[in-house]
């Protein structure tokens, strides 16, 4: 069983080096696929996170945490974000007798409708654009301590008459200590444009992200934390803006002030890292919170910094249902809402 382990991490690593090597310089294709779409990550302030707790919606995005005590859990997400721009996600799991534990998914963002204008400004007509994306997962519990799993995606995306398609996989795998801590290796969207929304056009890479996530539930306190490590492949994952650069600007010259080798490598470093906890209020009440140090540098104001970059949110359950909202501060005009309702259909049949 070890073996069939190792073979597998070094089958993920080999996968993500094969998909960083085909990116071109910031340019990608199906961007909504990086998105935190479940309540529950969002206040994680990430895309992924490690729990092994049977949460449908931790394991929508990491496909080792799929588990027989799934079976036939449902789960409902929307997001209401910038702009009119809404997005979800409708999901189902199963567990088959011979084949394992699924996870089927719908994923999609709409954005709304759009009037047709011409150079005149004379209008006429509206047309509308969205994003899908139907997944299928599937997770195995190895032995004790190892699980593994891979989500296929089939993407379609069409902006008024111009469309796309695409394909994509998560594979993942999942370390749980006797002591409760938890590892998850995760390599998401691997994949590639099969169609360009123009004929002829060049196609482009998926948002690919090699992260290392991590948990531990306290032994004597009710509170979990999380860490997040984003992009192992990727050392330098920042970009350089004339008009705010990292170090400020200098109020007597107005020239940029250049960063000291150190400042610049704590913040290449700390670009990578989304700190989260959970704090466990009996049974039925969860409070989550997190920190990405990288939205905070790329979306805030100087002058205004605010909550950029934190998150918050709870966890509730009521009967058979658990319900989940968050908020998270990407800019100081407003923070997109993310709402989530689970339940057990077994539970709600009995």
């Amino acid at each position: 069983m070890k073996y069939k382990t190792l073979f597998f991490l070094s089958f993920l690593l080999l996968f993500g080096s094969y998909a960083v090597s085909g990116q071109n310089s910031g340019t990608e294709a199906f961007t909504f696929l990086q998105e935190p779409v479940t309540a529950r990550l969002a206040a994680l302030g990430t895309d992924v996170a490690a729990v092994n707790d049977n949460d449908i919606n931790i394991a929508s995005a990491n496909p080792s945490l799929i588990t027989p005590e799934m079976n036939n859990d449902f789960s409902l997400a929307y997001v209401n974000y910038f702009a009119g721009l809404n997005y979800g996600l409708v999901q189902f799991s199963h567990t088959f007798e011979k084949a394992g534990s699924f996870l089927f998914g719908i994923q999609f963002m709409s954005y709304g409708e759009f009037d047709y204008a011409d150079a005149s400004g004379n209008r006429g007509g509206t047309f509308s654009a969205a994003d899908y994306a139907i997944n299928v997962g599937w997770g195995r519990k190895l032995n004790d301590h190892f699980s593994i799993g891979a989500t296929g995606k089939f993407i379609y995306s069409y902006y008024e008459t111009y469309n796309s398609v695409g394909l994509a996989v998560d594979v993942a795998g999942t370390y749980q200590s006797a002591t409760n801590w938890i590892f998850s290796l995760t390599a998401a969207n691997v994949g590639l444009q099969l169609k360009p929304y123009v004929s002829g056009a060049p196609t482009y890479p998926l948002p690919f992200n090699l992260s290392l996530s991590l948990s531990k539930r306290l032994e004597h306190m009710p509170f979990r934390f999380f860490l997040v490590y984003n992009h192992i492949e990727q050392w330098k994952v920042s970009y350089y803006d004339s008009i705010s650069p990292p170090a400020g600007i200098d109020p007597i010259t107005g020239e940029p002030v250049k960063q000291s080798g150190f400042s610049e490598f704590t913040d290449d470093l700390m670009r990578h890292f989304v700190f989260g906890g959970e704090l466990l209020i009996g049974k039925h009440l969860v409070l989550r919170g997190s920190y990405n140090y990288r939205r905070r540098k790329e979306l805030s104001i100087s002058q205004r910094v605010g909550m950029v970059g934190f998150s918050w949110g709870l966890g509730l359950k009521i009967s058979h249902f658990r319900f989940d909202y968050s908020r998270s501060t990407y800019h100081r005009t407003g923070s997109p809402n993310y709402f989530t309702l689970s339940m057990s259909l077994d539970e709600f049949r009995k």
